[in-house]
């Protein structure tokens, strides 16, 4: 091969000047000769630093590495050096990809015909012309704030009344409606549940009365009276010593 002359001016980094001696020496870029290729590269860069001290740094790390990596070869069963030596070989294939696709850029751009003109003045005016009923932009802007509105981030005190909220047991209330029925203020089931009570409470409350009348304690008739079973408690002390 007759010697090579190179202008690092003409190359914008190491990967071009290798990804050229690839294209020179016609070789496969998925099956790169890696090691006539360092020679080559190494051998440029020595013969630049001898002629001249500017030589960019960069091209002087990828000779370095290159040396590396070949030292590298050198040792029998190197896992480390195939390593370095398929990351090259990816970077490189990368590399010119991207060169390819940036010269059909370029050309394109190239080939595109740009024109710029003055803006054009605008016809007529420019606020919004088209009538719509009053009770028609009403709606449109409560709308509007409605979906601000269910976008804004929750505050605290929309989460207080859930935080501090008393817990209410069913077992409380088990007793409670128990104590009334035997005592007699409670006889209907209208009483079991207000308004004023927290919706805990209330829960809590027919959940209570559903675990009664589900146990046999408590009766309701049709017209929601109340009727608490003291046989039941009777039949199962009868039962208890047949068990």
């Amino acid at each position: 091969m007759g010697e090579l002359t190179f202008k690092l001016e003409d190359f914008e980094g190491p990967l071009d000047l290798l990804l050229h001696l690839v294209s020179k020496n016609k070789m496969n870029l998925y099956d790169i000769n890696i090691m006539e290729l360092i020679d080559q590269y190494t051998g440029i860069i020595n013969t630049l630093q001898a002629n001249r001290l500017d030589v960019a740094s960069e091209f002087i790390d990828m000779a370095a590495h290159l040396v590396q990596m070949k030292s590298a070869l050198l040792l029998p069963r190197a896992p480390e050096a195939e390593r370095m030596k398929a990351e090259l070989t990816g970077r490189l294939i990368e590399y010119g990809a991207c060169k390819r696709v940036a010269a059909q850029l370029g050309g394109r751009a190239r080939d595109l015909f740009t024109a710029v003109r003055a803006p054009q003045p605008l016809v007529g005016a420019a606020e919004y012309t088209r009538p719509h009923k009053p009770e028609q932009l009403v709606q449109a802007w409560y709308n509007l704030m409605g979906r601000s509105l269910r976008r804004r981030k929750p505050d605290q005190e929309r989460f207080e009344p859930l935080v501090t909220a008393p817990f209410v047991s069913v077992a409380s209330r088990v007793a409670h409606m128990l104590r009334g029925l035997v005592h007699g203020t409670l006889s209907r089931m209208g009483q079991l549940f207000s308004r004023t009570e927290s919706r805990s409470t209330n829960v809590a409350t027919f959940l209570a009365l559903l675990e009664l009348i589900r146990a046999g304690r408590v009766q309701v008739d049709s017209g929601g009276q109340l009727k608490v079973d003291r046989s039941h408690h009777r039949h199962k002390k009868e039962a208890a010593p047949h068990e």
